[in-house]
């Protein structure tokens, strides 16, 4: 069993993103593909948990850390 890492840092914390004139965040192809394979990693390491709550907790961790940098990336445009 894997123990979860307290200290780990989500993959979306280091993926470049950009904010578009439209007010969305934007992400290039090889940023996608980069989260893609982190989120297939995460897969992989935890294959053996007998909890796949755990693996889908994981990937929603990634998903909020990406949702939260968009939505700071973006807020200045919001409040304008």
């Amino acid at each position: 069993m894997t123990a979860f890492d307290p200290h780990h840092q989500p993959v979306a914390l280091r993926l470049p993103l950009a904010p578009g004139t439209d007010g969305h965040t934007y992400m290039g192809c090889d940023a996608v593909s980069a989260l893609l394979r982190a989120i297939a990693d995460a897969c992989r390491n935890l294959a053996d948990e007998a909890d796949p709550e755990m693996i889908a907790r994981v990937i929603d961790l990634e998903a909020d850390a990406l949702d939260c940098r968009a939505l700071a990336l973006i807020r200045p445009r919001l409040t304008e």
